[in-house]
Protein backbone atom coordinates (compact mmCIF):
# COMPACT_ATOMS: atom_id res chain seq x y z
CA UNK A 1 0.00 0.00 0.00
CA UNK A 2 1.41 3.39 -0.93
CA UNK A 3 1.91 6.15 1.60
CA UNK A 4 -0.91 8.55 2.38
CA UNK A 5 -0.44 11.38 -0.11
CA UNK A 6 -2.04 14.23 1.88
CA UNK A 7 -1.80 16.83 -0.86
CA UNK A 8 -5.08 18.70 -0.51
CA UNK A 9 -5.28 22.05 1.30
CA UNK A 10 -8.34 23.20 3.22
CA UNK A 11 -9.16 26.02 0.82
CA UNK A 12 -9.34 23.51 -2.03
CA UNK A 13 -12.07 21.46 -0.38
CA UNK A 14 -15.50 20.93 -1.78
CA UNK A 15 -17.84 23.21 0.18
CA UNK A 16 -20.34 20.43 0.81
CA UNK A 17 -17.67 18.23 2.38
CA UNK A 18 -16.75 20.94 4.86
CA UNK A 19 -20.41 21.62 5.64
CA UNK A 20 -20.98 17.94 6.34
CA UNK A 21 -18.01 17.93 8.73
CA UNK A 22 -19.26 21.02 10.53
CA UNK A 23 -22.69 19.43 10.93
CA UNK A 24 -21.35 16.42 12.84
CA UNK A 25 -18.55 18.16 14.77
CA UNK A 26 -19.40 19.00 18.38
CA UNK A 27 -16.51 21.30 19.24
CA UNK A 28 -15.26 24.49 17.60
CA UNK A 29 -13.70 24.72 14.13
CA UNK A 30 -11.24 27.61 13.92
CA UNK A 31 -9.83 28.96 10.64
CA UNK A 32 -7.65 31.86 9.57
CA UNK A 33 -10.77 34.01 9.23
CA UNK A 34 -11.51 33.80 12.96
CA UNK A 35 -10.30 36.50 15.34
CA UNK A 36 -8.91 33.94 17.77
CA UNK A 37 -6.96 31.99 15.14
CA UNK A 38 -3.51 33.26 16.14
CA UNK A 39 -4.22 32.63 19.81
CA UNK A 40 -5.50 29.10 19.21
CA UNK A 41 -2.67 28.05 16.86
CA UNK A 42 0.09 29.25 19.20
CA UNK A 43 2.31 26.46 20.50
CA UNK A 44 4.69 26.56 23.43
CA UNK A 45 7.75 27.12 21.21
CA UNK A 46 7.39 30.64 19.81
CA UNK A 47 9.66 29.81 16.87
CA UNK A 48 7.01 27.44 15.47
CA UNK A 49 4.82 29.65 13.28
CA UNK A 50 2.71 27.15 11.35
CA UNK A 51 -0.73 28.10 10.09
CA UNK A 52 -3.16 25.19 9.84
CA UNK A 53 -5.90 25.43 7.26
CA UNK A 54 -8.35 24.41 9.98
CA UNK A 55 -8.11 23.71 13.71
CA UNK A 56 -10.58 21.15 15.03
CA UNK A 57 -10.99 21.78 18.74
CA UNK A 58 -12.42 18.40 19.73
CA UNK A 59 -14.90 18.10 22.58
CA UNK A 60 -14.67 14.32 22.83
CA UNK A 61 -13.91 11.02 21.13
CA UNK A 62 -16.70 11.50 18.58
CA UNK A 63 -15.02 14.65 17.29
CA UNK A 64 -11.66 12.92 17.03
CA UNK A 65 -13.16 10.08 14.99
CA UNK A 66 -15.00 12.47 12.69
CA UNK A 67 -11.83 14.51 12.19
CA UNK A 68 -9.80 11.49 11.14
CA UNK A 69 -12.54 10.40 8.73
CA UNK A 70 -12.83 13.93 7.30
CA UNK A 71 -9.07 14.16 6.78
CA UNK A 72 -8.89 10.78 5.06
CA UNK A 73 -11.84 11.44 2.77
CA UNK A 74 -10.36 14.75 1.69
CA UNK A 75 -6.69 13.79 1.53
CA UNK A 76 -5.63 16.31 4.17
CA UNK A 77 -2.36 16.54 6.03
CA UNK A 78 -2.92 16.04 9.76
CA UNK A 79 -1.16 17.10 12.95
CA UNK A 80 -2.34 16.10 16.43
CA UNK A 81 -2.16 18.50 19.33
CA UNK A 82 -2.44 17.62 22.98
CA UNK A 83 -1.20 20.55 25.07
CA UNK A 84 1.10 21.82 22.28
CA UNK A 85 4.25 21.79 24.42
CA UNK A 86 6.41 19.68 22.10
CA UNK A 87 9.56 21.65 21.27
CA UNK A 88 9.70 20.30 17.70
CA UNK A 89 6.32 21.79 16.88
CA UNK A 90 4.81 18.51 15.66
CA UNK A 91 1.44 19.57 17.05
CA UNK A 92 0.82 21.88 14.10
CA UNK A 93 1.04 21.88 10.33
CA UNK A 94 0.79 24.44 7.53
CA UNK A 95 -2.43 24.34 5.48
CA UNK A 96 -3.66 20.98 6.80
CA UNK A 97 -5.92 19.93 9.68
CA UNK A 98 -4.84 20.29 13.29
CA UNK A 99 -6.78 17.82 15.44
CA UNK A 100 -6.70 19.69 18.74
CA UNK A 101 -7.40 17.80 21.99
CA UNK A 102 -6.59 20.71 24.29
CA UNK A 103 -10.21 21.06 25.46
CA UNK A 104 -10.27 17.38 26.48
CA UNK A 105 -8.67 17.71 29.92
CA UNK A 106 -10.75 15.62 32.32
CA UNK A 107 -8.86 13.64 34.98
CA UNK A 108 -10.79 10.92 36.81
CA UNK A 109 -9.10 9.42 39.88
CA UNK A 110 -9.99 6.14 41.55
CA UNK A 111 -8.42 6.53 45.02
CA UNK A 112 -9.14 2.93 46.03
CA UNK A 113 -7.45 1.37 43.01
CA UNK A 114 -4.86 4.18 42.90
CA UNK A 115 -5.42 4.75 39.21
CA UNK A 116 -6.39 7.69 37.01
CA UNK A 117 -7.94 8.09 33.57
CA UNK A 118 -6.58 11.20 31.88
CA UNK A 119 -7.91 12.70 28.65
CA UNK A 120 -5.42 13.31 25.85
CA UNK A 121 -5.47 17.11 26.04
CA UNK A 122 -4.70 17.38 29.77
CA UNK A 123 -1.45 18.74 31.11
CA UNK A 124 0.44 17.55 34.15
CA UNK A 125 -0.89 20.41 36.24
CA UNK A 126 -4.38 19.02 35.67
CA UNK A 127 -3.20 15.58 36.79
CA UNK A 128 -1.35 16.87 39.87
CA UNK A 129 -4.35 18.89 41.00
CA UNK A 130 -6.77 15.96 40.86
CA UNK A 131 -4.46 13.22 42.15
CA UNK A 132 -3.11 15.26 45.06
CA UNK A 133 -6.68 15.67 46.32
CA UNK A 134 -6.32 12.03 47.37
CA UNK A 135 -2.65 12.13 48.40
CA UNK A 136 -1.65 10.44 45.15
CA UNK A 137 0.75 11.30 42.34
CA UNK A 138 1.42 10.18 38.78
CA UNK A 139 4.91 9.78 37.34
CA UNK A 140 4.59 12.65 34.90
CA UNK A 141 6.39 15.82 33.88
CA UNK A 142 8.41 18.49 35.69
CA UNK A 143 6.69 21.53 34.15
CA UNK A 144 3.00 21.75 34.95
CA UNK A 145 1.74 22.84 31.52
CA UNK A 146 3.55 20.05 29.67
CA UNK A 147 1.03 17.84 27.91
CA UNK A 148 0.30 14.36 29.23
CA UNK A 149 0.03 12.88 25.74
CA UNK A 150 3.30 13.93 24.14
CA UNK A 151 5.41 13.40 27.24
CA UNK A 152 3.99 9.95 27.96
CA UNK A 153 4.24 8.58 24.43
CA UNK A 154 7.88 9.68 24.29
CA UNK A 155 8.83 8.13 27.64
CA UNK A 156 8.25 10.62 30.46
CA UNK A 157 10.74 11.59 33.20
CA UNK A 158 9.31 12.81 36.51
CA UNK A 159 10.86 14.00 39.75
CA UNK A 160 10.47 10.46 41.13
CA UNK A 161 11.57 8.62 38.01
CA UNK A 162 14.15 6.48 39.82
CA UNK A 163 11.45 5.21 42.18
CA UNK A 164 8.58 4.66 39.71
CA UNK A 165 10.31 4.42 36.35
CA UNK A 166 9.21 6.42 33.35
CA UNK A 167 5.66 7.56 32.64
CA UNK A 168 5.28 4.71 30.15
CA UNK A 169 6.12 2.21 32.91
CA UNK A 170 3.04 3.41 34.78
CA UNK A 171 0.71 3.35 31.80
CA UNK A 172 -1.85 0.55 32.26
CA UNK A 173 -4.09 1.26 29.28
CA UNK A 174 -4.92 3.66 26.45
CA UNK A 175 -8.08 4.49 24.49
CA UNK A 176 -7.28 5.29 20.87
CA UNK A 177 -8.57 6.42 17.50
CA UNK A 178 -6.66 4.75 14.68
CA UNK A 179 -5.81 5.97 11.20
CA UNK A 180 -8.96 4.39 9.72
CA UNK A 181 -11.21 6.13 12.28
CA UNK A 182 -11.80 3.02 14.39
CA UNK A 183 -11.66 3.13 18.19
CA UNK A 184 -10.05 0.62 20.53
CA UNK A 185 -8.48 0.04 23.92
CA UNK A 186 -4.87 -1.08 24.25
CA UNK A 187 -3.42 -2.70 27.37
CA UNK A 188 -1.57 -5.80 28.48
CA UNK A 189 -4.80 -7.71 27.80
CA UNK A 190 -6.06 -6.13 24.57
CA UNK A 191 -4.10 -5.19 21.47
CA UNK A 192 -0.89 -5.94 23.33
CA UNK A 193 1.37 -5.23 20.37
CA UNK A 194 -0.02 -1.72 20.00
CA UNK A 195 0.23 -1.11 23.75
CA UNK A 196 3.90 -2.12 23.66
CA UNK A 197 4.53 0.30 20.78
CA UNK A 198 2.86 3.21 22.58
CA UNK A 199 5.44 2.92 25.34
CA UNK A 200 8.05 5.11 23.70
CA UNK A 201 6.97 4.95 20.06
CA UNK A 202 5.43 8.42 20.08
CA UNK A 203 2.36 9.48 18.13
CA UNK A 204 3.01 7.12 15.24
CA UNK A 205 0.13 4.72 15.79
CA UNK A 206 -2.99 6.78 16.45
CA UNK A 207 -4.57 9.43 18.66
CA UNK A 208 -4.73 8.53 22.35
CA UNK A 209 -7.93 10.06 23.68
CA UNK A 210 -7.44 8.76 27.24
CA UNK A 211 -4.48 7.43 29.20
CA UNK A 212 -4.92 5.03 32.14
CA UNK A 213 -2.21 5.39 34.80
CA UNK A 214 -1.06 3.73 38.00
CA UNK A 215 -0.66 6.19 40.90
CA UNK A 216 1.54 6.41 44.00
CA UNK A 217 1.03 7.68 47.53
CA UNK A 218 3.01 10.92 47.71
CA UNK A 219 2.63 14.35 49.27
CA UNK A 220 1.16 16.72 50.02
CA UNK A 221 4.70 17.84 50.91
CA UNK A 222 8.09 16.56 49.78
CA UNK A 223 11.69 17.53 50.34
CA UNK A 224 13.20 19.38 47.38
CA UNK A 225 16.87 20.37 47.28
CA UNK A 226 17.62 23.25 44.91
CA UNK A 227 20.98 24.92 45.36
CA UNK A 228 22.49 27.39 42.87
CA UNK A 229 26.28 27.69 42.92
CA UNK A 230 28.33 30.30 41.03
CA UNK A 231 29.59 28.97 37.70
CA UNK A 232 33.13 29.28 39.00
CA UNK A 233 32.28 26.29 41.20
CA UNK A 234 30.87 24.22 38.29
CA UNK A 235 33.64 21.61 38.26
CA UNK A 236 33.52 21.11 42.01
CA UNK A 237 29.72 20.87 42.00
CA UNK A 238 29.60 18.45 39.08
CA UNK A 239 32.30 16.17 40.45
CA UNK A 240 30.50 15.99 43.76
CA UNK A 241 27.12 15.33 42.14
CA UNK A 242 28.41 12.61 39.81
CA UNK A 243 29.91 10.76 42.78
CA UNK A 244 26.95 11.49 45.09
CA UNK A 245 24.48 9.90 42.67
CA UNK A 246 26.36 6.59 42.44
CA UNK A 247 24.88 4.96 45.53
CA UNK A 248 21.67 6.87 46.16
CA UNK A 249 18.46 5.00 46.97
CA UNK A 250 15.75 4.95 44.32
CA UNK A 251 13.82 7.50 46.38
CA UNK A 252 16.16 10.25 45.13
CA UNK A 253 15.97 11.65 41.59
CA UNK A 254 18.31 14.51 40.80
CA UNK A 255 19.52 16.93 38.12
CA UNK A 256 22.56 19.07 37.51
CA UNK A 257 21.79 22.21 35.52
CA UNK A 258 23.90 24.98 34.01
CA UNK A 259 21.82 28.12 33.63
CA UNK A 260 21.70 31.84 34.31
CA UNK A 261 19.54 33.23 37.10
CA UNK A 262 16.47 34.56 35.27
CA UNK A 263 15.50 38.21 35.17
CA UNK A 264 12.39 37.60 37.20
CA UNK A 265 10.97 39.13 40.41
CA UNK A 266 11.37 35.75 42.12
CA UNK A 267 15.14 36.35 42.26
CA UNK A 268 17.16 39.17 43.89
CA UNK A 269 17.92 41.87 41.30
CA UNK A 270 21.64 41.80 42.03
CA UNK A 271 21.83 38.09 41.14
CA UNK A 272 19.78 38.14 37.96
CA UNK A 273 21.79 37.17 34.89
CA UNK A 274 24.59 35.47 36.83
CA UNK A 275 25.67 32.10 35.46
CA UNK A 276 25.11 29.26 37.90
CA UNK A 277 25.44 25.52 38.26
CA UNK A 278 22.47 24.11 40.09
CA UNK A 279 22.02 20.84 41.95
CA UNK A 280 18.40 19.79 42.36
CA UNK A 281 16.85 16.66 43.82
CA UNK A 282 13.53 15.41 45.16
CA UNK A 283 13.03 12.72 47.78
CA UNK A 284 10.17 10.25 47.44
CA UNK A 285 9.07 9.59 51.02
CA UNK A 286 9.26 11.26 54.41
CA UNK A 287 10.25 14.92 53.90
CA UNK A 288 12.26 14.84 57.13
CA UNK A 289 14.28 11.82 55.98
CA UNK A 290 14.77 13.48 52.61
CA UNK A 291 16.03 16.66 54.24
CA UNK A 292 18.84 14.74 55.96
CA UNK A 293 19.76 12.70 52.89
CA UNK A 294 19.87 15.66 50.52
CA UNK A 295 21.74 18.02 52.86
CA UNK A 296 25.16 17.33 51.22
CA UNK A 297 23.88 18.82 47.95
CA UNK A 298 23.55 22.13 49.82
CA UNK A 299 27.10 22.13 51.19
CA UNK A 300 29.30 21.65 48.12
CA UNK A 301 30.42 25.30 48.18
CA UNK A 302 28.98 28.68 49.14
CA UNK A 303 25.72 28.91 47.16
CA UNK A 304 24.47 32.08 45.56
CA UNK A 305 20.97 30.87 46.38
CA UNK A 306 19.60 27.94 48.33
CA UNK A 307 15.96 27.40 47.41
CA UNK A 308 15.72 24.04 49.16
CA UNK A 309 12.96 23.12 51.55
CA UNK A 310 9.92 21.03 52.33
CA UNK A 311 7.30 22.23 49.85
CA UNK A 312 4.04 20.98 48.29
CA UNK A 313 4.56 18.36 45.59
CA UNK A 314 2.43 20.47 43.25
CA UNK A 315 4.89 23.35 43.74
CA UNK A 316 7.82 21.13 42.71
CA UNK A 317 6.26 20.63 39.28
CA UNK A 318 5.69 24.38 38.92
CA UNK A 319 9.21 25.51 39.76
CA UNK A 320 10.17 26.15 36.13
CA UNK A 321 6.75 27.38 34.97
CA UNK A 322 7.46 31.15 35.30
CA UNK A 323 10.54 30.86 33.07
CA UNK A 324 9.06 28.63 30.36
CA UNK A 325 5.86 30.48 29.54
CA UNK A 326 4.07 29.46 26.36
CA UNK A 327 4.86 31.57 23.31
CA UNK A 328 7.55 33.74 24.95
CA UNK A 329 10.81 32.12 23.82
CA UNK A 330 12.22 30.55 20.68
CA UNK A 331 13.55 27.08 21.43
CA UNK A 332 15.76 24.51 19.76
CA UNK A 333 16.69 21.43 21.80
CA UNK A 334 18.80 18.33 21.30
CA UNK A 335 19.51 15.49 23.72
CA UNK A 336 21.63 12.37 24.07
CA UNK A 337 22.01 9.59 26.62
CA UNK A 338 25.50 8.97 28.03
CA UNK A 339 26.63 5.92 30.00
CA UNK A 340 28.69 8.01 32.40
CA UNK A 341 30.42 11.38 32.74
CA UNK A 342 34.22 11.29 32.92
CA UNK A 343 36.48 14.32 33.29
CA UNK A 344 36.66 14.92 29.53
CA UNK A 345 32.89 14.99 29.12
CA UNK A 346 32.45 17.07 32.26
CA UNK A 347 34.83 19.72 30.93
CA UNK A 348 33.07 19.69 27.55
CA UNK A 349 29.72 20.26 29.24
CA UNK A 350 31.02 23.10 31.39
CA UNK A 351 32.85 24.77 28.49
CA UNK A 352 29.80 24.54 26.24
CA UNK A 353 27.58 25.89 29.01
CA UNK A 354 29.94 28.84 29.34
CA UNK A 355 29.59 29.48 25.61
CA UNK A 356 25.78 29.53 25.73
CA UNK A 357 24.57 32.21 23.29
CA UNK A 358 21.86 33.65 25.58
CA UNK A 359 21.05 33.78 29.28
CA UNK A 360 17.89 31.71 28.78
CA UNK A 361 19.85 28.64 27.60
CA UNK A 362 19.60 25.68 29.94
CA UNK A 363 21.91 22.66 29.96
CA UNK A 364 20.17 19.97 31.96
CA UNK A 365 21.76 16.67 33.03
CA UNK A 366 19.38 14.11 34.55
CA UNK A 367 20.49 11.21 36.71
CA UNK A 368 18.64 8.05 35.61
CA UNK A 369 18.90 4.33 36.43
CA UNK A 370 17.05 3.09 39.50
CA UNK A 371 13.65 1.70 38.49
CA UNK A 372 14.16 3.02 34.96
CA UNK A 373 17.08 0.71 34.22
CA UNK A 374 15.41 -2.37 35.69
CA UNK A 375 13.02 -2.51 32.70
CA UNK A 376 14.50 -4.68 29.97
CA UNK A 377 15.25 -3.22 26.55
CA UNK A 378 12.54 -5.23 24.79
CA UNK A 379 9.84 -4.78 27.45
CA UNK A 380 8.77 -1.45 25.92
CA UNK A 381 9.31 0.25 22.59
CA UNK A 382 11.52 2.80 24.32
CA UNK A 383 14.55 0.53 24.10
CA UNK A 384 17.81 0.61 26.02
CA UNK A 385 17.53 1.92 29.60
CA UNK A 386 21.12 1.42 30.74
CA UNK A 387 22.40 5.02 30.49
CA UNK A 388 23.26 6.70 33.74
CA UNK A 389 22.61 10.23 32.48
CA UNK A 390 20.55 12.15 29.95
CA UNK A 391 22.12 15.36 28.65
CA UNK A 392 19.63 17.87 27.27
CA UNK A 393 20.76 21.00 25.41
CA UNK A 394 17.76 23.29 25.92
CA UNK A 395 18.70 26.35 23.88
CA UNK A 396 16.23 29.22 24.26
CA UNK A 397 16.29 32.87 23.24
CA UNK A 398 14.06 35.92 22.94
CA UNK A 399 15.07 37.61 19.68
CA UNK A 400 14.35 36.19 16.21
CA UNK A 401 17.62 37.71 15.01
CA UNK A 402 19.42 35.11 17.15
CA UNK A 403 17.77 32.11 15.47
CA UNK A 404 20.68 31.02 13.30
CA UNK A 405 23.31 31.58 15.98
CA UNK A 406 21.40 29.62 18.61
CA UNK A 407 20.50 26.73 16.32
CA UNK A 408 24.09 26.43 15.12
CA UNK A 409 25.33 26.38 18.73
CA UNK A 410 22.96 23.53 19.57
CA UNK A 411 23.83 21.46 16.50
CA UNK A 412 27.58 21.89 17.03
CA UNK A 413 27.24 20.99 20.72
CA UNK A 414 25.19 17.92 19.80
CA UNK A 415 27.80 16.81 17.27
CA UNK A 416 30.56 16.97 19.88
CA UNK A 417 28.38 15.20 22.43
CA UNK A 418 27.85 12.29 20.06
CA UNK A 419 31.45 11.25 20.69
CA UNK A 420 30.37 10.25 24.22
CA UNK A 421 27.10 8.51 23.33
CA UNK A 422 25.79 5.50 21.43
CA UNK A 423 23.48 7.84 19.54
CA UNK A 424 20.29 7.28 21.51
CA UNK A 425 18.21 10.45 21.86
CA UNK A 426 15.23 11.30 24.03
CA UNK A 427 12.65 12.29 21.44
CA UNK A 428 10.74 14.56 23.84
CA UNK A 429 13.80 16.83 23.96
CA UNK A 430 14.64 16.76 20.27
CA UNK A 431 13.80 19.55 17.85
CA UNK A 432 14.48 17.60 14.67
CA UNK A 433 15.59 14.23 13.37
CA UNK A 434 19.03 15.36 12.25
CA UNK A 435 22.05 13.72 13.82
CA UNK A 436 23.05 10.37 12.41
CA UNK A 437 21.96 8.67 9.21
CA UNK A 438 19.44 6.68 11.21
CA UNK A 439 18.56 8.53 14.39
CA UNK A 440 15.44 6.43 14.99
CA UNK A 441 17.32 3.19 14.45
CA UNK A 442 20.11 4.26 16.82
CA UNK A 443 17.58 5.24 19.46
CA UNK A 444 15.22 2.26 19.31
CA UNK A 445 17.95 -0.29 18.72
CA UNK A 446 16.69 -3.85 18.47
CA UNK A 447 13.08 -2.68 18.83
CA UNK A 448 13.09 -0.66 15.63
CA UNK A 449 12.07 -3.42 13.24
CA UNK A 450 9.24 -4.49 15.54
CA UNK A 451 8.01 -0.89 15.62
CA UNK A 452 8.05 -0.79 11.82
CA UNK A 453 5.94 -3.96 11.75
CA UNK A 454 3.39 -2.53 14.19
CA UNK A 455 3.29 0.77 12.32
CA UNK A 456 2.61 -1.17 9.11
CA UNK A 457 -0.22 -3.07 10.80
CA UNK A 458 -2.03 -0.09 12.37
CA UNK A 459 -1.07 2.80 10.05
CA UNK A 460 0.06 1.21 6.78
CA UNK A 461 -0.01 4.40 4.72
CA UNK A 462 1.60 6.66 7.35
CA UNK A 463 -1.44 8.83 8.02
CA UNK A 464 0.18 9.89 11.31
CA UNK A 465 3.53 11.19 10.06
CA UNK A 466 3.99 14.59 11.71
CA UNK A 467 6.10 13.17 14.54
CA UNK A 468 9.42 11.44 15.11
CA UNK A 469 8.28 9.26 12.28
CA UNK A 470 8.54 5.50 12.02
CA UNK A 471 7.83 4.70 8.41
CA UNK A 472 5.73 1.64 7.54
CA UNK A 473 6.91 -0.93 5.06
CA UNK A 474 6.20 -0.06 1.45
Amino acid sequence: MKNYEATTEIDQLNGQSLENYEAVFGGALVSGNDSNFDEVRQLWNRMIDKKPGLIAQCSGVHDVIQSVIFARENNLKVAVRGAGHNVAGNASIDDGLMIDLSNMRTVMVDPKKKTAIVQGGANWGDVDRETQAFGLACAGGVVSDTGVGGLTLGGGLSWFRRKAGMSIDNLIGADMVLADGSYLHASNFENQDLFWALKGGGGNFGIVTSFHFKLYELGPEVMMAACLYPRSEAEKAMKFWIEFTKDLPDEVSSDCIHWSIPEHPAFPPELQGQRVTGLAAMYFGSPQEGEKLLQPLREVANPLLDLSGIIPYTAVNKMFDPFLVKGTLNSYWKSLYVQDIDDDLMHLLINKANQAPTSQCLLSIRNLQGAISRVSEDATAFGDRSARFLVSIDTMWAEDSDNERCIDYTKNFFTELQNYSNGQVYFNFNSDMSGSDDLAGDSYGGNYQRLIDIKTKYDPDNFFRINANIKPKS
